[in-house]
């Protein structure tokens, strides 16, 4: 049993070891909107990243991908052929937005541009605990040289790490493409989950507009907010990225926008395709693929929609925090070696 396949089985007994947890084999006409779905965009995302799947289930699948897809019935056709719907874990999902923001910024320091974005440090080892958020912020790394550019707003610092990529336009019009290059060994933890505790919003209040807000209204309380969170993301600048190409996922390749999906590997196997079920104001049945991860992104029905670059998708991603469905497609052959019992 290979490895990848060993740890997804390792996953899926340890989720049905659980009294509440399960893992249940479905049909195609299970999934609710199937049929009103363009899976040709997701077949294209699948295409993307399906020779990165070493596991010999996925070799003959990724082969016929390239053929595949010509019209909607026949990319439906081929989900249906090769994969089996499971669902891993127990619904409600918890869906949340992501996107890649585009930034103001310059490559020298000034009155304007004064917030800097790093470059990793040569000593930052993976797994390694280094200097924390307020550390980091405090000067920690001040004078060495690792800044890649200066922002105009310490909150787009913030959020810029929390996306992981963006797009920092210079002041003689250039882009320059930045993405995730490591982080500080410190765990992730929830600003907006803090600020419930405070007491200063509801949990209904809380998103990424209403943070920016009230730390920017609150200048001095709002950065020691934004320090309880002590995990720090390291950036790489990206010089070959096409600008029609998305940022880069785990995967190492560019995500797509309304149909990548950043899930917990260690219950959704990246470059997976996934089906969604988001309920809330803007719903999404559509089918996805798993291209990235992310530090607040755990458990197997857990997943951050990819919603693509600017900020309207900002303003979007934004807002969601929806419940619903996650349900993977896997290989046939996989999906009944792991759960024979459908």
């Amino acid at each position: 049993m290979g490895a990848a396949r060993a740890f997804l089985l390792a996953a899926i007994l340890a989720v049905g070891a659980a009294m509440s947890a399960q893992a249940q084999i479905l049909s195609f006409h299970d999934l609710d909107g199937w049929e009103e779905d363009d899976q040709r965009a997701a077949l294209k995302v699948f295409q993307d990243s399906c020779d990165l799947l070493k596991e010999p289930e996925w070799g003959p699948i990724c082969k016929f991908a390239t053929q595949a897809g010509a019209s909607p019935a026949s990319a439906r056709k081929f989900f249906e052929l090769f994969f089996r719907p499971l669902v891993i874990g127990t619904p409600p999902a918890l869906f949340t937005g992501y996107y890649e923001p585009e930034l103001h910024g310059s490559l020298t320091r000034s009155p304007r541009y004064a917030w800097p974005i790093y470059g990793r440090p040569p000593e930052l080892r993976d797994g390694m605990q280094f200097h924390s958020r307020a550390a980091i912020e405090g000067g920690a790394l001040r004078g060495r040289g690792l800044e890649l550019a200066w922002l105009e707003d310490p909150v787009e610092v913030f959020f810029l790490q929390i996306q992981g990529s963006g797009r920092i336009r210079l002041p003689d019009g250039r882009v320059m493409r930045v993405g995730y290059a490591g982080k500080n060994g410190h765990p992730y933890r929830s600003v907006g989950q803090e600020m419930i505790r405070r007491g200063t919003h509801t949990p209904d209040q809380v998103s990424a507009q209403a943070i920016r807000s009230w730390v920017r209204s609150n200048p001095g309380t709002g950065m020691d907010l934004l320090d309880t969170n002590p995990s720090y993301v390291f950036f790489r600048r990206l010089p070959d990225l096409a600008p029609e190409k998305g940022p880069i996922g785990a995967m190492g390749r560019s995500i797509t926008g309304m149909r990548s999906l950043a899930v917990d590997p260690a219950h959704n196997p990246l470059g997976a395709p996934i089906w969604i079920e988001k309920t809330g104001r803007a719903p999404l049945h559509r089918l996805m693929v798993a291209q990235d991860t992310g530090g607040a992104i755990k458990g197997a029905q857990r997943a951050d929609i990819f919603y693509g670059t600017g900020d309207a998708a900002g303003d979007a991603a934004g807002a969601v925090k929806d419940g619903g469905r996650m349900v993977v497609l896997l290989p046939i052959d996989l999906a009944y070696a792991l759960y024979p019992e459908g």
